[in-house]
């Protein structure tokens, strides 16, 4: 766009805007919860913005300098904080001023073609899969989801009771009234083309220009609003004249985005008080003898069963460890479900299971479904009661992702985000399965530089955040997965804390597991784990000495020169004992020593290494570290025997 077509444009909106006709898409706020994402997204702490998301703010408003936080991520050069606000509705349209000044001010290429390769129409409308697959149940032949048909003269359409039900009160307390109705006639009075107007404004699709008239239409423009304006004060959706009755185009969309989240909203509500308000706890060896007739008051058309997992007892009466259990160093991350699969003494015996009353057209959403119920499998077929389909994931898993389907919302809390992940890729439903991914990429990502565990407080060691969740269970997941933003995240969760890793047998078995990856390895080829491994722990080490000014210690590529990293830990008051490479980094006590002094850092002026010895000072501690945690890994490989 030209750039005088563009203050032209901004000119019109503005105008628009200071009249009411048109909402700001950029509203200023000045509320203590915006001004924390904008804080986020200035320094890139990805897990506050993930938060701050979660609570409701407005992540397309601006503050007091008219940045938007999507300019704030993208000016300071945070890829993962662009990624995640794009991927949760941030505006970036082009033919925008915000937009453009977003890619303008990008930092680096990276960011800006991120930006230009974004589907900007799912930027602008987050909500548009959900209300394209309702609209697309107007058309959709197969599989057949319709329950009752409404009839107008000679035309007909086949049409969803729950949404009927959901978006107009007239249908509300006619169907809770009959919900065995199947045929319902219409007013022969009205034109058809009104019906179809209403009809496809209830199934959240836009209206058109033209009303759907063509030259073969029996009716006028006139005759068809004089019929939309008697159907809708009949059906009590009088707020369809806010779309019809504008013609600039700018404001038709707004009000058409409007409605879409007011529809949005309704499904939502009565899908609360519906079917969640409805499911059912059953024994699970009676969960397939339960009966529910098809004529039912919330019209559900299958049931979705999910089991309970419940862990039983062993032998000695005690419960079966549920924590990690280690002699090494601690990182308080509880065990994940696929280490406690891993052991013989747990078993798992499911005792109730919990039923889901739902509808096929919303499950449609998910391939998974789509192909079950397009089958000539025994799920697809329609019988007296309704079928009862198992679902490979606990009933607080299915509930999330009957959510996502019903409302596209998505609160996954972290202790089930990997199942959410697994149910997700299982029912092929990648939105819920990325939205999974970056609740999971966000643990312990609070700041730019993640925890540095090499950092103590003087006195007293820092309180390290204790994370639900196990990162071995995550890098696992996203190699069967085949999710790069996994990988990517636990390699550089690691990286940071690798002193708490490095000496585990789980570390050594996850690098054995990363070789093997590699189908007809050679000696000298790399490992991929490894390699991002000391690419992150160089970069934890480097946002150090770029803060403190030691950027002779890098080289032309922004890493950590080794040598120059050597040169300051040979300068450095270390002793001359040599260090052994292959002991733990939590050095142990000596008779002489106090335990205090082994553990603590800082101790009466002294800085101490991960090795227990005596630097100069925290630079020089910081190169010693740097040192001693690739000889680790160096020591590592040697013991595996692996080249890498």
């Amino acid at each position: 766009m030209r750039k005088d077509e563009l203050e032209i444009q901004l000119k019109d909106e503005h105008q628009l805007i200071q009249s009411g006709k048109l909402r700001d898409e950029s509203p200023l706020d000045l509320s203590p919860e915006f001004q924390k994402l904008c804080d986020a997204c200035r320094n890139g702490y990805l897990k506050e913005c993930q938060e701050a998301i979660t609570t409701g703010v407005n992540i397309n408003a601006r503050d007091v300098f008219d940045y938007t936080p999507l300019i704030l991520a993208s000016l300071c050069g945070h890829y993962e904080v662009v990624q995640l606000l794009l991927e949760s509705g941030a505006l970036c349209e082009r033919d925008t001023f915000q937009g453009e000044r977003c890619l303008y001010n990008a930092l680096n290429n990276r960011i800006r073609n991120l930006l230009l390769q974004y589907d900007y129409s799912k930027s602008t409308d987050p909500l548009q899969p959900l209300a394209s697959h309702i609209t697309s149940l107007l058309t959709r032949k197969t599989p057949e989801t319709s329950d009752i048909c409404l009839t107008a003269t000679s035309d007909y359409w086949n049409l969803h009771k729950f949404i009927l039900s959901a978006r107009s009160p007239y249908f509300s307390k006619k169907l809770a009234g009959a919900p065995e109705t199947t045929l319902w006639k219409l007013a022969s009075s009205i034109p058809p083309e009104a019906f179809q107007i209403v009809i496809r404004y209830l199934y959240l699709g836009d209206i058109p220009s033209d009303l759907g008239l063509s030259s073969k239409s029996f009716v006028t423009e006139e005759e068809v609003f004089k019929g939309i304006d008697k159907v809708s004060k009949q059906l009590e959706i009088e707020s369809v004249w806010d779309i019809i009755a504008n013609s600039d185009q700018r404001i038709a969309r707004q009000r058409h985005q409007d409605e879409v989240t007011r529809g949005r909203d309704q499904i939502e509500e009565w899908y609360r008080n519906n079917v969640l308000r409805h499911k059912l706890t059953v024994q699970s060896s009676k969960a397939q003898d339960v009966k529910w007739t098809r004529d039912n008051a919330i019209f559900a058309d299958v049931l979705l069963r999910a089991d309970e997992d419940v862990e039983s007892e062993s032998s000695s009466g005690q419960e079966t460890p549920k924590v990690r259990n280690t002699l090494g160093p601690l990182n308080g991350i509880p065990i994940g479900p696929a280490a406690s699969s891993r052991s013989p003494s747990t078993s798992r015996n499911p005792k109730n299971s919990v039923l889901f009353p739902v509808h096929r057209a919303m499950l449609l959403r998910s391939e998974y479904f789509q192909t079950m119920f397009s089958s000539s499998f025994q799920e697809a077929q329609l019988t007296e009661y309704l079928q009862i389909v198992n679902i490979d994931c606990s009933p607080a898993v299915l509930e999330i992702v009957l959510t996502f389907l019903y409302t596209e919302k998505a609160d996954i809390p972290i202790e089930l985000a990997l199942d959410v992940l697994l149910a997700a890729d299982m029912l092929f439903i990648e939105k819920l399965k990325t939205k999974a991914a970056i609740v999971i990429s966000t643990v312990g990502m609070g700041s730019a530089t993640l925890v540095d565990r090499t950092r103590f407080e003087i006195g007293k060691e820092v309180e390290v955040e204790v994370e639900p969740i196990n990162i071995y269970d995550v890098i696992r997941a996203g190699w069967f997965l085949k999710v790069q933003r996994l990988e990517e995240f636990s390699a550089r969760y690691l990286a940071y804390r690798l002193e708490d890793y490095i000496d585990e047998e789980d570390f050594e078995e996850l690098i054995k597991e990363s070789a093997s990856r590699i189908e007809k390895r050679q000696e000298t080829d790399t490992i991929e784990l490894l390699d991002d491994i000391r690419y992150y722990l160089s970069e934890r080490f480097r946002l150090r000495f770029e803060d403190s000014g030691l950027d002779d210690i890098m080289d032309e590529n922004g890493e950590i020169n080794a040598e120059a990293a050597q040169t300051i830990s040979n300068a450095s008051t270390v002793t001359d004992e040599a260090i052994d490479m292959n002991t733990p980094l939590t050095k142990s006590p000596t008779s002489d020593q106090p335990v205090e002094t082994a553990s603590n850092p800082f101790l009466n002026g002294e800085i101490r290494t991960l090795d227990g010895e005596i630097a100069g000072d925290e630079f020089a501690a910081d190169a010693i570290n740097y040192q001693v945690l690739l000889g680790k890994i160096d020591a590592l490989l040697e013991r595996l025997k692996l080249d890498a």
